[in-house]
């Protein structure tokens, strides 16, 4: 298991290196001048190559890969010409709000989905199954920003029920940083106020967010369940008079979680990679709409740091999902031994 894990490791570490040759040389062929954009439309040209010389615009882009690679490996992602800030720091302010994000829609569409697949394929073409077919099938068709401006228009603006956008009101302070989460921080430290506020503006954003991958997931775990239900270790369980819900739920959803499981680690990486559009709609403090705001800026060197970033953490999750492939199926484990 260990020379398993090494191994997934250093392909992780290939792949990664070679998201970062192919976001370098596309954030380097795209067309505009970042500095000139810096600087302004009233800056002269000696501005200009100033400012160019400053942030070694003006080597070639071999050099400048070099650079920026090296800088990396001691945690340096460079600087913002937008912000004039160390991407590193933005980073470490905007992923946190982020990864809240992913990883409430994420453990919504878990505790919605799964249930509703096996309760779809237990009582297969009963009102239970068509409902859940619809949703899953509106999770797919039904774009995320569109749900995410008809659920604004709905319950922020006309029902008022819930906040438009944001992360928190104007007026409620943050907590101090501890895990720098701040759903987490607010609990940590029992500002309940900022925590109720914190979960009132994630409402929707959550909502909007989750939808899909409910969707993925729910159809996944119920196509699953209808097959691994016909096996024939289900019908001898059955047939020996174990109960239903204890070869449903212990045996037949565990061999179907192996596929599902595969979808929700995908998901993840797709959520990380969706925010940008969920996060621009509501105005959500992440990653997602800091790189938006860069690339509008030819401001280059953040959106390489988010996509390296995202791509890290979508690696990272496909590797606990093939841990997780061990821990429900133990042929996994004699082979990887």
């Amino acid at each position: 298991m260990t020379r398993y894990i090494a191994g997934r490791v250093l392909v992780l570490g290939v792949l990664l290196f070679g998201l970062l040759c192919i976001t370098f040389v596309i954030s380097h062929v795209i067309p505009g001048d970042p500095a000139r954009l810096a600087a302004g439309p009233d800056a002269s040209d000696a501005m200009v190559r100033t400012l160019r010389a400053q942030y070694g615009l003006d080597r070639p882009l071999g050099a400048q890969f070099v650079v920026y690679t090296r800088g990396l490996l001691r945690g340096d992602f460079g600087l913002s010409l937008r912000s004039r800030n160390a991407v590193a720091e933005d980073l470490a302010r905007f992923f946190p709000n982020t990864l809240e994000l992913v990883t409430l829609s994420l453990l919504l569409a878990i505790v919605v989905g799964v249930p509703l697949g096996m309760l779809s394929a237990v009582y297969r073409d009963t009102w239970i199954d068509h409902w859940s077919r619809v949703m899953s099938v509106s999770g797919v068709a039904v774009p995320a920003f569109w749900l995410g401006l008809m659920l604004q228009l709905v319950i922020a603006l006309h029902l008022g029920w819930l906040p438009l956008g944001g992360r928190l009101n104007l007026t409620t302070a943050l907590p101090q940083p501890i895990t720098h989460l701040l759903l987490v921080d607010a609990t940590l430290r029992g500002e309940w106020a900022t925590l109720g506020d914190g979960l009132r503006h994630a409402v929707l954003p959550v909502v909007t967010l989750c939808f899909p991958a409910l969707a993925s997931i729910l159809r996944v775990n119920r196509a699953e369940m209808i097959e691994t239900l016909h096996q024939d270790y289900i019908l001898n369980a059955r047939a020996q008079g174990l109960g239903g819900v204890r070869v449903v739920a212990k045996y037949a959803l565990r061999n179907a979680m192996i596929p599902t499981l595969t979808m929700i680690g995908l998901r993840y990486g797709w959520m990380l990679g969706g925010t940008l559009l969920v996060e621009s709609v509501f105005d959500w403090p992440g990653i997602g709409l800091y790189a938006v705001n860069s690339a509008l800026s030819s401001d280059f060197v953040p959106v390489m740091g988010v996509t390296l970033v995202i791509g890290l953490n979508f690696m990272l999750a496909n590797l606990l999902v093939d841990l997780g492939y061990a821990w429900l199926d133990p042929r996994l484990r004699r082979t990887a031994a």
